[in-house]
């Protein structure tokens, strides 16, 4: 009889971590999910069709249509005064052969979806519960006790403890840029398109969530999003009626606003000695390009695939899954990163020379259809 609790033990009760555990479960191990509960999460995810195709074959979702909104179109407007602008530029899924670059989601209906498929599953067992020590493949949890398993997934988040545990090391940069989030009712609809408005400190964007709704997306320094957050309603619809340059009619808000702080994650390796990462526990980015969900999501598939090609008779068949996780992650977090983070650069940059290659190849993309496909694939997470 085993010594362990169970085959493997998923930490983290996000978006990441439910669907890691549900992609362990379904590889045929027994596991347990430490999903402490949460706060309801209000953000929207853009998940990009690579994505949403994993979604739907992994079970995790049925028609998008359902739950999402489709994004046809991504439109990018230059909304800076500086002395080198960058063309207004429409990206159209279409071009690519596509009837949509992705879905927009609510997290909060991605997340019921998810649960109602890991009640299906009889060897996947969730505790409500987090856990404060790892050591050895044992984790203690909040009310004392522990459990032990061969595999350890950790997805909890930035602050991970699965990853300081396990040695680890992570790099961390904080922005004095921060996110504000909320859903706005427009005068006029938006369709299926993506509508980015880059300013100085960040873009401005707006997500189509449905008829005249819209998600938004404003970075800009913190303290100046706290500022137009504390004013009150009348404040932010102002400022929201200003930075879309009063294109879409009357405003209105449809919830909260809520300010997020923003930092890049990075890891030297996502897994070692059985002990794998999926999700923010590996990296994190500002919300550009729409890859944090996205990147989560290639990181299960791909630890679905780890766990399909191990020889599980194998004494180490768990340390042969996370080193090989490991490997299958390396280029597509470095490439992943690189570009988020030259992105989120070149968008704050004040010098001529960046000015003049952001602008460039944005010209570069509205005149070239090649290049303009090979952005399509690179954007949407193609692993061509």
């Amino acid at each position: 009889m085993s010594k362990h609790d169970a085959d493997a033990i998923v930490v983290g009760g996000g978006l990441a971590g439910i669907a890691a555990a549900i992609a362990v479960a379904t590889s045929g191990l027994r596991t347990i999910h430490l999903a402490p509960a949460g706060p309801p999460d209000r953000r929207t995810s853009a998940l990009m069709m690579p994505s949403v195709d994993y979604l739907r074959s992994a079970g995790l979702i049925g028609e998008p249509a359902e739950l999402g909104h489709a994004l046809t179109q991504i439109r990018i407007i230059d909304a800076t005064n500086r002395l080198i602008r960058a063309p207004e530029t429409l990206f159209d899924a279409q071009e690519a052969g596509l009837p949509a670059f992705g879905w927009n989601f609510a997290n909060t209906h991605l997340m019921e979806s998810f649960h109602e498929v890991a009640t299906t599953l009889p060897n996947l067992e969730t505790r409500p519960i987090g856990a404060t020590e790892l050591a050895e493949n044992t984790l203690t949890l909040g009310d004392g006790s522990r459990l032990s398993a061969p595999l350890i997934v950790g997805a909890d988040g930035k602050k991970s403890l699965v990853r300081a545990a396990a040695g680890i090391s992570a790099r961390e940069r904080q922005f004095d840029q921060a996110a504000l989030v909320c859903d706005l009712d427009l005068g006029r609809s938006i369709g299926g398109a993506s509508i980015e408005f880059h300013y100085p400190q960040g873009p401005f964007t707006l997500v189509p969530a449905g008829g005249n709704r819209a998600n938004l997306v404003w970075i800009d320094d913190r303290a100046a999003l706290e500022t137009a957050k504390a004013g009150g309603e009348a404040t932010l619809l102002a400022a929201f009626t200003d930075k879309s340059q009063r294109l879409f009619g009357k405003i209105a808000l449809a919830g909260p606003a809520f300010v997020f702080p923003l930092s890049t994650l990075s890891v030297d390796q996502a897994g070692t000695n059985s002990v794998v990462l999926v999700g923010e526990a590996a990296h994190a980015f500002p919300p550009i390009g729409a890859q944090g969900l996205n990147l989560g999501l290639r990181d299960v598939a791909d630890l679905a695939a780890a766990l399909a090609a191990v020889d599980r008779t194998a004494d180490d068949w768990a340390g042969r899954v996370s080193a090989d996780y490991s490997a299958r992650r390396a280029g597509d977090l470095a490439r992943t990163g690189g570009m988020v983070d030259t992105l989120f650069r070149s968008l704050l940059a004040e010098m001529l020379p960046a000015q003049a290659l952001r602008a460039g190849g944005l010209w570069a993309l509205k005149l070239a259809p090649a290049l303009r496909r090979q952005a399509f694939a690179v954007g949407m997470g193609s692993r061509a």
